[in-house]
């Protein structure tokens, strides 16, 4: 969280230290891990930066679907809790020209 608000040269600065700080293996895990599957930690990002966005991006999703197509299914609601971010933000925008529920979701 140092690296909120600060210049993008400042940033990468920070993000170079932690990097060079880490010990091969973490350094490897965090450079190939899946940003968007990430939960946060601390009770701090967890509130101010993760849950909250993740849960409000997945209500709006869930009430756009229900109210194009009607009552979801329970086994849709689940299918669409497991999706990450950026499979929301697809369905999201797929909501908007879909003729159906199953082209809205597509492969989520």
């Amino acid at each position: 969280m140092a690296s909120v608000g600060l210049d993008a040269e400042r940033s990468r600065l920070y993000c170079d230290l932690v990097l060079h700080s880490l010990p091969e293996a973490a350094r490897q895990a965090l450079l190939t891990m899946d940003a968007s599957k990430y939960q946060y930690q601390s009770e701090f990002a967890r509130r101010y930066y993760g849950q909250g966005k993740a849960e409000g991006r997945l209500e709006i999703v869930l009430k756009q679907l229900a109210t194009r197509y009607g009552n979801l299914a329970p086994a849709v609601v689940t299918r669409i809790q497991g999706a990450n971010a950026a499979d929301l933000d697809r369905i999201a925008e797929r909501v908007l020209t879909a003729q159906t529920l199953d082209e809205a979701l597509g492969s989520i």
